[in-house]
């Protein structure tokens, strides 16, 4: 029965969930909200120190990046398709609305998506919730 009851990696991406016990919230707040975002430094729920080590969400830059570049890609041929406008200033506003607009998610999932999928150490332990869906 427990077995049911697990949430899977991409859930816990979605849902901003720690990678180790995939209850604890990884962020305070919402991802669009007009408080700044806050990253807890430790899981509320198992204890699991988020930066791993001094620098660490430094590599989360390449994942934001790669999420920037594809959006940018693909809101520029959207433009195109919809104004085929050959302004230059067309695209730039819309393209730097765009990298605003994404800012806040970019900077959340990159990290979520560093710790969830491009950490080998951070490995998904069970126990927690079993032991949550245990106490019921």
């Amino acid at each position: 029965m427990a077995a049911t009851t697990r949430t899977s990696k991409i859930k816990a991406v979605i849902d901003s969930k720690c990678p180790k016990c995939r209850i604890g919230k990884l962020f305070m707040g919402k991802t669009y909200s007009f408080k700044k975002q806050r990253m807890n430094d430790i899981c509320p729920h198992c204890g699991f120190r988020f930066e791993i080590e001094p620098g660490y969400f430094y590599a989360a830059m390449y994942v934001s990046y790669a999420f920037s570049v594809a959006q940018v890609i693909a809101i520029g041929l959207l433009t195109y398709q919809i104004t085929q406008s050959e302004s230059p200033w067309v695209y730039l506003g819309t393209l730097m609305a765009a990298i605003l607009l994404f800012a806040p998610f970019n900077f959340r999932y990159s990290r979520l998506i560093l710790l969830h999928y491009l950490t080998p150490k951070v490995k998904y332990d069970p126990k927690y919730e079993d032991q949550l869906h245990g106490e019921r």
